[in-house]
């Protein structure tokens, strides 16, 4: 029967029809796993895609989601997987080193040794390079800093261009309690926001060399002096009940829609936290830009860090092992300098492509990114640059040490023996 059909066909709709079989067969997917929450910037995302079909038929991108969390929890077992996505989102650093060393990411040297390398900041290239080759495509970049409620501040008599020292932060928040505000909103069940504060006081206290001594594992590496004094000043914070009642069981979801809600007059984030705050406020809007104010995280006397010196992130894209030629093609593509200028002017980020600065129209964005272009020393997270174990184990001690659970010289030894049985 099926041989009686298709002679029964008129010639030219036999080919037609064999050759929609043949395009159907060719069609290439392209999956996109993100975690992005703001349905704004994925529908940018969106038209990007649509456009590269466009330009490509016969491609196809899909976007999947998957909550940042439960992100990090599931990543390993998906790329063992069959059914793991084409392109992951990505911190880089030590776990990137460990994702390339278990063989799960395409290497991309030979796509980027073309003109594609020079479209970005060589900083972002080379925190995606290991062992001179180039594993990921870098995005946009990130700095920590105190975002801060222009209103609470003001009730309370708080003025932030005077926070300078740490002791000026205490300050602060003490008046802040007295006016009957709460100063500071965490989230703590997810750990890695309080690691912000041992962290950037380690950086504040030691600058570069400390880090760089501890990784090389001279001296008592991340149990040297440094990390201890780290821990003991972050508690002296922590002993004036800073954050929101119940923070060791807030999300950082939760936290930033808690501080667009106006709940806390301070958070403690990166500039990603302002798409989170809109998105996860009662209104879903937020506090608007007028409303807020922003301060980089203060100096702590007698510190050997620079003032300058930037706590942050480099964010980008792997190609899993085994993808389609197609993911590498399409990232070329969303990299595009016309692409990443709409992501600039809208605030989305702060892209890492050459010729998209200038179109940063957001203050705190623009601000945040020339804080990053002058630092001479931009520490990635501690917990994405030392690697997962290690990461985790400095997530843990730091939300320990903010619950009154652990002591800073127990926080620092325990990072340090973590340290040294990843190595």
């Amino acid at each position: 029967m099926p041989h009686l059909t298709r002679r029964a066909l008129p010639a030219a709709a036999f080919l037609a029809a064999m050759l929609a079989g043949a395009a159907g067969a060719q069609t290439t997917t392209v999956r996109v796993l993100h975690v992005e929450q703001n349905p704004t910037i994925v529908a940018y995302w969106n038209d990007i895609a649509r456009a590269y079909e466009s330009a490509n038929p016969g491609t196809k991108v899909e976007l999947q989601y998957l909550e940042n969390e439960a992100y990090k929890k599931k990543l390993t077992t998906l790329l063992q997987s069959s059914d793991k996505p084409d392109i992951i989102y990505s911190w880089g650093g030590g776990v990137l080193r460990e994702q390339v060393k278990a063989g799960v990411i395409e290497d991309l040297t030979p796509a980027m040794d073309a003109d594609w390398r020079g479209r970005f900041i060589p900083a972002a290239v080379q925190a995606y390079t290991i062992d001179g080759k180039v594993y990921g495509v870098p995005m946009h970049t990130s700095q920590v800093g105190f975002f801060y409620n222009r209103e609470l501040f003001a009730k309370a008599g708080v003025d932030a261009d005077g926070i300078k020292t740490w002791d000026d932060l205490l300050t602060a928040v003490k008046k802040l309690q007295a006016a009957g505000i709460t100063p500071i909103t965490a989230g703590g069940a997810d750990k890695w926001p309080l690691h912000f504060y041992w962290t950037h006081l380690a950086v504040r206290l030691g600058g570069k060399p400390a880090f760089d001594a501890a990784i090389a594992g001279k001296g008592k590496g991340f149990a040297d002096e440094t990390f201890v004094q780290a821990g003991a000043v972050f508690q002296q914070l922590v002993d004036l009940k800073p954050f929101q009642a119940g923070f060791l069981g807030t999300t950082y979801p939760q936290s930033s829609g808690q501080f667009g809600d106006g709940k806390a007059a301070m958070v403690l984030q990166g500039n990603f936290v302002l798409n989170s705050m809109r998105v996860n406020a009662a209104d879903k809007k937020g506090l608007p830009d007028d409303k807020l104010g922003w301060f980089a995280f203060p100096t702590v006397p007698g510190g050997k860090g620079d003032p300058s010196d930037t706590l942050g992130g480099l964010n980008g894209w792997l190609v899993t092992k085994g993808a389609p030629k197609a993911a590498a093609g399409y990232l070329r593509f969303f990299s595009e300098a016309a692409n990443q200028r709409i992501a600039a002017e809208r605030g989305f980020y702060i892209p890492v492509v050459n010729g998209t600065q200038d179109a940063i129209a957001n203050p705190f964005l623009r601000q945040i990114a020339q804080n990053v272009a002058r630092s001479k020393y931009h520490q990635i997270f501690y917990d994405q640059a030392l690697g997962p174990a290690v990461g985790a184990t400095v997530n843990d001690v730091s939300t320990d040490i903010a619950a009154g659970r652990m002591k800073p010289a127990e926080a620092a030894e325990a990072v340090q023996q973590a340290w040294v049985l990843a190595n």
